[in-house]
C-alpha cells in the first residue's frame, strides 16, 4: 500500500485508492461465511494451517460471498501491485534511489516488523481460541513459536512491494534504459487500452501459467516470516513494473488519461471484466475439489483464464475510477489519506468482531455487514487518531528553542 501515495491533483487515483482499502476491508470481513469452507474450524497445529488465510469460520454461510472472494481473489492483488508501481517512478525522480530506498526501509519495513512481531499474533490468538485445549494467551504463545512459520497475515504484501521498489531503485541507478524501454512501449497505446490489454495478458500468462501447472493456483510456502503464493510471484512482478511504465508519464499523456478511450469504455471493460470472470470460474469449476486429479486439459484451460479475467478486472476497476469518481469528497480523502494506517490495523478488528459474533443469532449477510462497518469506522478513526497525535508530536518538537525555554521557566 505504500505505492499509494497519490498526488493530490490526481482525484480519480486518490478515491481508486480509497476504494481500494474499502475493497480490503470487505474481503477480509466475509471470509468467515463463505458457502465453500468446512464446518469447523481448521486445527491450530495441523498442516496446511489454512487458518491463516481462513482465521475463523462461522455457521452462518452465503454463496455470495464466494462469488465476491473470487472476483477479488483475481482483481484485488493484482491491482494493488499495479498501483504499487505506478507511483514509484515519481518517488524515485523525487528522492533518488538511495534516499527512496532508505524511505521505504522505514516506511514499510517497520510495519512489516510490527506486523510479524505484534499485530498478526494478536489478530490469530483468536483463530487459535476455536480449537485450543487451553485458551490462555500463554499456552497460545507457544504453540505459536512452535509453528514452522511466522505468519504475517494479510502484511504479505508489504515485504513484497518493498522488494520490488529495490528491484526498480536498483534499476534506476545501474540500468535505466531498461524501465525506459518498457516505458516507451506502454507509450504506444496509451490511447489504444486493448493492446495494452493484450499485453499484459500475454506477459501475465508467461508469468503465471507454467508455476500454476507446477504448484496449483493455490499453494503458498513460508520461510519464516516471509510468504508468497507459488503460482503468483512473476504475475505481480508483471503488473509492478507494469504500473511503473504507466507511471513514467504524466496522466494526462498515459493510459490513466481522465478522458482517454480507458475511462470512455469503461462500460465495455466491466462487461469484458464479468465475462472473463465468469470463464474463469466456470473452467476452475473442473479442477475442484483436486487440482492434481483434474484433466489437464481442465487444469490448462484454468490456468490461462487466470491472467485474462486478471487483466479485465483490474482495467475495469480503472475506467471505473477514472470515469465515474472523477470529484473530491470528503469520506473518500479521508479514507484515502489513511488507506495505509487501515490497511496495517484493520485485520485484528475484523478478527476478533468475527470471533464475538460466532453465537450471535444473525445471519451471515448481517453478521458481514456488522464486520465490516465496525472495523472500517474503527480502523479509520484509531488512523487519524495516530495522525493527530504524530502531528502534534512533531509540532512540539518543531518549537523555537528560544520559545521552548521560556515556556519552560518557573513562573
Amino acid at each position: 500500500m505504500d505505492g499509494f501515495a497519490v498526488s493530490q491533483v490526481n482525484v480519480p487515483l486518490s478515491n481508486l485508492r480509497a476504494i481500494t482499502i474499502i475493497i480490503v476491508v470487505a474481503f477480509h470481513s466475509v471470509l468467515p461465511y463463505l458457502a465453500s469452507q468446512p464446518a469447523y474450524p481448521f486445527p491450530f497445529d495441523a498442516p496446511p494451517y489454512r487458518w491463516i488465510a481462513f482465521p475463523i469460520l462461522d455457521n452462518e454461510r452465503w454463496f455470495g460471498f464466494d462469488l465476491f472472494c473470487a472476483w477479488q481473489d483475481v482483481s484485488l492483488m493484482s491491482l494493488m501491485f499495479l498501483l504499487a508501481g505506478l507511483f514509484t517512478p515519481s518517488s524515485l525522480g523525487r528522492k533518488g534511489p538511495r534516499t527512496y530506498t532508505l524511505e521505504r526501509s522505514w516506511r514499510i519495513g517497520l510495519p512489516f516488523v510490527l506486523a510479524v512481531g505484534v499485530l498478526s499474533p494478536l489478530a490469530y490468538f483468536a483463530s487459535y481460541r476455536l480449537t485450543a485445549a487451553d485458551p490462555s494467551f500463554s499456552a497460545f504463545w507457544q504453540h505459536w513459536r512452535a509453528l514452522p512459520m511466522w505468519p504475517a497475515g494479510p502484511q504479505w504484501f508489504l515485504w513484497q512491494i518493498f522488494l520490488l521498489g529495490a528491484v526498480a531503485a536498483a534499476l534506476h541507478a545501474f540500468a535505466p534504459h531498461w524501465l525506459k524501454t518498457s516505458s516507451a512501449l506502454v507509450a504506444r497505446v496509451a490511447d489504444r487500452p486493448l493492446m495494452f490489454f493484450v499485453g499484459l495478458a500475454a506477459l501475465s500468462a508467461l508469468a503465471y501459467v507454467p508455476l500454476a501447472m507446477a504448484f496449483t493456483p493455490w499453494e503458498w510456502t513460508f520461510l519464516g516470516p516471509f510468504s508468497f503464493q507459488l503460482s503468483r510471484p512473476l504475475h505481480y512482478i508483471v503488473y509492478f513494473f507494469a504500473g511503473f511504465a504507466i507511471g513514467s508519464h504524466r496522466p494526462e499523456h498515459s493510459l490513466l488519461g481522465p478522458g482517454g478511450p480507458l475511462a470512455r469504455h469503461w462500460l465495455v471493460w466491466l462487461a469484458a471484466a464479468v465475462v472473463s470472470m465468469s470463464v474463469w470460474g466456470g473452467l476452475t469449476s473442473l479442477t475442484l475439489p483436486e487440482w492434481q486429479a483434474a484433466a489437464l486439459v481442465s487444469r490448462l484451460a484454468s490456468a490461462l483464464a487466470f491472467p485474462v479475467a486478471s487483466a479485465a478486472a483490474t482495467l475495469c476497476l480503472l475506467a471505473i475510477c477514472l470515469r465515474l469518481l472523477q470529484s473530491r469528497d470528503r469520506l473518500l480523502d479521508s479514507l484515502s489519506s489513511n488507506a495505509y494506517s487501515i490497511y496495517l490495523v484493520h485485520y485484528i478488528v475484523v478478527v476478533w468482531l468475527q470471533y464475538a459474533l460466532l453465537d450471535v443469532h444473525l445471519n451471515a449477510i448481517g453478521k458481514a455487514m456488522i464486520v465490516f462497518a465496525a472495523a472500517l469506522t474503527f480502523s479509520l478513526a484509531a488512523s487519524a487518531g495516530m495522525q493527530i497525535a504524530m502531528r502534534a508530536l512533531i509540532s512540539r518538537h518543531s518549537e523555537p528553542q528560544d520559545e521552548r525555554a521560556i515556556a519552560n521557566q518557573p513562573r
